[in-house]
């Protein structure tokens, strides 16, 4: 009987905790809801600690740090097309490509030669089916040039200026730098105006990261 008292005891003191405990998550998540802030900061999305410039004063910059090679990215890029056709006015998007690694460099060369050429549009859905649908070696320069042969009509010739050229490869770097600069270490990852970052993980799932991008972008234009 004494060891079921204990029990009992230990119980009550457990679950008044864990009360006491959510009493304190509300309390800290309710300012934000009652100010009308459906998105809470360090739940849904996180501040960049340096904040990042984006060079404009009368538009909201929204950044899509994504990488060619992740499959995340590939899913998610329909999603995306559709929010860019109808984002809110006043946002100027980009995408900006995640440099982890050697190969990551590489499509992120592809990437920018592809915007040198003005073929940006045309190259961006070959390029991620060449890899996760046709299982193609993006590694090999001779196979990005035919890419780009067969879906922009790119002569080989300009390929392979552009794709070594001095401010390709500038452009590789500037935007190595600005991933680490935005804290950037999974993708695809939303910046929103160079203060806020935000991932599928923290918003719930990868539809809803523009759901989250919609409210900070409201947010940024109400501070404008």
């Amino acid at each position: 009987m004494q060891i079921n008292n204990m029990i009992q005891m230990q119980t009550k003191t457990i679950t008044g905790a864990i009360q006491v405990f959510l009493l304190l998550l509300s309390a800290l998540i309710a300012p934000a809801v009652i100010a009308g802030e459906a998105y809470v900061e360090g739940v849904h999305y996180e501040a960049i600690s340096v904040p990042v410039s984006t060079g404009l004063t009368d538009k909201v910059e929204v950044v899509e740090v994504f990488g060619y090679l992740c499959i995340h990215c590939y899913s998610f890029d329909p999603m995306l097309g559709r929010w860019e056709k109808t984002k809110p006015a006043g946002v100027d998007f980009k995408r900006v490509p995640a440099v982890f690694s050697t190969d990551w460099s590489l499509l992120a060369q592809a990437f920018y030669t592809a915007e040198t050429l003005g073929v940006g549009a045309k190259m961006h859905e070959p390029l991620f089916e060449a890899i996760h649908i046709d299982r193609l070696n993006l590694s090999d320069e001779q196979v990005l040039a035919e890419l780009f042969l067969e879906h922009a009509g790119v002569d080989t010739a300009d390929f392979t200026q552009a794709f070594s050229s001095f401010s390709v490869k500038s452009r590789v770097s500037q935007a190595n730098a600005k991933g680490r600069a935005y804290g950037i270490t999974g993708v695809p990852t939303m910046v929103v105006n160079g203060k806020y970052r935000v991932d599928g993980r923290m918003a719930g799932s990868n539809e809803d990261m523009l759901k989250v991008v919609d409210f900070l972008v409201a947010k940024e234009q109400a501070a404008l």
